[in-house]
């Protein structure tokens, strides 16, 4: 018969208490990594969130852009990576500079791995005005990972098409120097296969986006 002075038994003892020690260590660390993951929303949740996903990602015609550092930006900048396209222009007076500033406040609120995998692009619909050099004034004013590019107006409306993004077409010619253009305001969102995944309805805000945009990444 042992006792419990037994050293033995305290051997024992201290054994079991080990185990179970790692094994609560163990569930702790499980229990807060999952608290931290990007919480799973529904379709419907994210929808009523502000994004809209399509059951069926949509692929598009390849395309061939230049971004405000004078390089190629065409459909090999988006495999890999998941993509936020903004279709404005740098003479808008409100609404592009407004939501330029939430996809900036918007990429302060991500997450390092999410940021990581995300680049956000703003495609002028105006490339009479807004050539690389202006949109390499404009778009870095808000993030100097922003990315601007712009194409000639056939490339820019074919795009556009592709991407449900409606335009005005605008003859600088005939509207002088002072004019603005007409356009959709939806962010386009592309997933890391190149493909339309969905798009961020107006009007925004950059907790949703942050929270969507996350939910989607997690669940890719």
């Amino acid at each position: 018969m042992y006792s419990s002075s037994d050293p033995e038994t305290q051997k024992r003892i201290r054994k079991t208490f080990m185990i179970i020690g790692v094994m609560v260590t163990v569930f702790l660390l499980l229990f807060f990594n999952r608290m931290s993951q990007p919480r799973a929303l529904t379709s419907n949740q994210m929808s009523i969130n502000g994004l809209s996903m399509f059951e069926q990602p949509r692929a598009f015609e390849d395309f061939s852009f230049t971004d405000h550092n004078g390089e190629v930006f065409d459909q090999s900048n988006l495999d890999g990576n998941w993509t936020m396209i903004f279709p404005g222009f740098t003479f808008c007076p409100d609404i592009c500079p407004i939501t330029m500033s939430v996809l900036a406040d918007t990429w302060d609120l991500l997450d390092d791995k999410p940021k990581e995998d995300l680049q956000v692009v703003m495609m002028t619909v105006d490339p009479h005005r807004d050539t690389p050099e202006r949109l390499a004034q404009y778009v870095p004013y808000f993030n100097e990972n922003f990315i601007g590019i712009a194409a000639d107006i056939s490339k820019t409306l074919w795009i556009a098409q592709q991407l449900n993004i409606a335009m005005t077409v605008v003859n600088p010619e005939t509207a002088g120097d002072f004019y603005t253009i007409s356009h959709s305001g939806n962010i386009i969102l592309i997933n890391p296969r190149g493909h339309y995944a969905g798009y961020f309805k107006p009007p925004f805000d950059a907790g949703r986006i942050k929270l969507t945009y996350q939910s989607a990444w997690g669940q890719f």
